[in-house]
């Protein structure tokens, strides 16, 4: 395995050593940003200059591997493809029905609510159902807008922005982003008011989102493997409404060379990649958007703070050619001021290996880290670390992180690993998630606190790592061992301790992604949390076209936890004449808390139970599958 260089591990431990005060005086130096092209004769200039430096094309790009076609090499268009209304009035922000990861920063879904009503993505699908006295179907529409050809396309994630349905979506067919907007009323009922294309290429991650929503602004971050030797400007970011009249000269670019910035570090050209930042305007019902990008190697992850948008980057070639790691961290910020960067060492495993607070950067790496792209979140190897480091030392990306920002830490067990900052600890160790059950009967968590410079500690648990998720200030650990889940509540005070375990026989997870699974605290020790279970033995990636069996309704008291019952599946073997996104790579199950409701979204049921005597019972169930109710379909 490769290593962390061993002068950084050396200085690691002795800064280690030092007190809190002693690292704080280490000098600072003063702040820069990126450089960006002074105008797009200097960007074409420096293409060209790139292009006569590689070699001739003899093989796809790194990223390009996962995707079917780069966005600049896209076919035109033959078929349709495919900010906001004015607020409710009198109606408050909504209550947040989704396991995110930054309070403040809502993560694409598919399932949001809006007033008396949760909106579904499914299947390529919109669907609306009220909860009044009772559950009742109210609308859909098709995801991609009336008109537009789905074949090739994926609808994946959905946010809500007031009256504003988006729904983000990825076009093998256009090579491109499409972001829908859909109008809802009071009733539910949606309605199309347009599509937009972005060039773009497949942003897709086992693990991660690719839109987020602070505030007014719609954020997502998207990949551009670059084609040297091809129209490589005519891939850069850009911007179109679709129309049935529609054609590529309708492209509008919405980043001008003045917003793409680089560093001094040479990148391959089968590998390099415009790593863009799309900011989109929602207070217009107009969507503009403009966009930022910076020049990097292929491999990536990326993370959304409150304030800020980090993408980590990593040459994996040079990582394996060389015994010092190649990588780099790019801070940009939500405020549209220009990007700074630092030189790094490692890769993260995903977006829940960083934590921006009190004007640091923690994230989590590893020495053979791969990136998230695709499903490669879900294997990483070599040393692990820790790198902690002011804010203050983003720059023009010339200067690294100093060794003593890295603290040597254990490395899992496994390959297959979870990780996640819960308040003033990070937890992390391995399972199988996607993989089949983890039949181990002693797997390590490892808990550490990254604000001190305690010695790490490493807890045996009887049961793999496959999630980890805040309890309040505490810590739940869900893993597998042979056909049956456990639970682990994780009490983090002075010390990490296990507080209880509790165990479900013949089960598995039914979803692997952050959002499977919901906590509503009612009071600083106690809450009820919502997990999607299946049978025993199951395969994680059995999720894409198996529903969940049922959600797995358990009360927390004290890090006591409590089986309180289930909400279960009824409807089998729908036929929906599925036409896009026939797949469930997002999931179908969810846990739903809301206004002192319980529901399970499960497939094309929503069910809701009520909390009495001690345990969940059933008490509303409504069917929202296509052709399954009359309701009223969008024009």
């Amino acid at each position: 395995m490769k290593r962390f260089p061993i002068v950084v591990l050396a200085a690691a431990l002795i800064a280690a050593a030092l007190p809190a005060t002693a690292r704080s005086l280490i000098p600072i130096p003063p702040a820069k940003t990126l450089t960006a092209f002074k105008d797009e004769a200097e960007l074409k200039d420096w293409l060209e200059k790139e292009r006569k430096r590689q070699a001739p094309p003899g093989r796809r790009a790194l990223g390009a591997m996962a995707d079917s076609m780069s966005a600049q090499n896209a076919p035109a268009l033959t078929s349709p493809a495919a900010p906001a209304a004015k607020a409710m009035a009198g109606t408050a922000k909504e209550e947040s029905i989704t396991n995110t990861q930054t309070v403040g920063v809502d993560e694409g879904g598919i399932v949001k609510v809006h007033g008396e009503h949760l909106v579904i993505l499914r299947r390529g699908r919109l669907f609306t159902v009220a909860m009044g006295a009772s559950l009742s179907p109210a609308s859909y529409a098709d995801a991609f807008g009336e008109g537009v050809d789905p074949r090739g396309a994926w609808y994946d994630e959905m946010l809500i922005h007031r009256n504003t349905v988006i729904v983000i979506g990825y076009s093998y067919a256009r090579g491109g982003t499409e972001v829908g907007l859909f109008d809802i009323d009071r009733a539910g009922k949606l309605s199309h008011r347009g599509t937009y294309h972005l060039k773009s290429n497949d942003y897709y991650s086992s693990r991660n989102y690719a839109s987020r929503l602070v505030g007014d602004k719609l954020v997502f971050y998207t990949p551009l493997y670059l084609n040297l030797h091809g129209d490589t400007l005519a891939g850069f970011p850009a911007m179109r409404k679709w129309s049935k009249d529609a054609v590529p000269a309708d492209f509008k670019r919405i980043a001008p060379a003045t917003r793409i910035y680089r560093t001094d570090d040479a990148v391959e050209g089968q590998g390099l990649t415009l790593h863009t930042v799309t900011s989109c305007d929602l207070a217009k019902r107009d969507m503009a958007c403009e966009a930022t990008g910076v020049l990097g190697p292929a491999g990536r992850v990326f993370y959304v703070s409150q304030e800020n948008v980090f993408v980590w980057t990593t040459d994996h070639r040079r990582v394996a050619k060389e015994a010092r790691s190649a990588s780099a961290v790019f801070r940009m910020p939500l405020s549209g001021a220009p990007p700074t960067a630092l030189k790094a060492s490692g890769s993260p495993i995903d977006q829940f290996s960083f934590l921006e607070s009190d004007g640091f950067l923690n994230v989590l790496v590893r020495s053979e880290g791969r990136g998230e792209t695709m499903w490669s979140s879900e294997s990483s190897a070599g040393s692990t670390a820790l790198m902690r480091v002011s804010l203050d030392r983003f720059g023009n990306g010339t200067d690294a992180a100093p060794a003593e920002a890295y603290r040597k830490l254990p490395s899992p067990a496994g390959y297959t690993v979870q990780n996640r900052f819960v308040g003033s600890w990070l937890l992390y160790g391995s399972g199988s998630t996607w993989g089949g059950p983890n039949a181990t009967k002693r797997n390590p968590l490892h808990a550490v606190r990254w604000d001190l410079c305690d010695a790490p500690q490493t807890i045996s648990l009887p049961h793999g790592v496959d999630r980890i998720e805040a309890l309040g200030r505490h810590a739940l650990v869900v893993g597998t061992a042979g056909k049956d889940l456990l639970l682990s509540s994780v009490r983090l005070d002075d010390t990490a301790t296990v507080a209880h375990r509790f165990t479900r026989e013949d089960a598995a997870q039914g979803e692997t992604r952050s959002h499977g699974f919901f906590y509503k605290p009612d009071t600083d020790d106690t809450g009820l949390l919502g997990l999607p279970v299946v049978g025993g033995g199951r395969a994680g990636h059995k999720q894409l076209r198996d529903g969940s069996a049922a959600v797995m309704f358990m009360r927390n008291d004290a890090l006591m936890l409590g089986d309180i019952g289930e909400l279960g599946a009824k409807a089998t073997g729908t036929d929906d004449a599925c036409k896009a996104s026939c797949v469930d790579w997002y999931g179908n199950a969810r846990p739903v808390f809301l206004r002192g409701r319980i529901f399970a979204l499960l497939g094309y049921e929503i069910v809701e139970g009520r909390f009495s005597s001690g345990t969940i019972n059933e008490v509303g169930r409504a069917s929202f599958a296509p052709g399954a109710q009359r309701i009223a379909r969008a024009p």
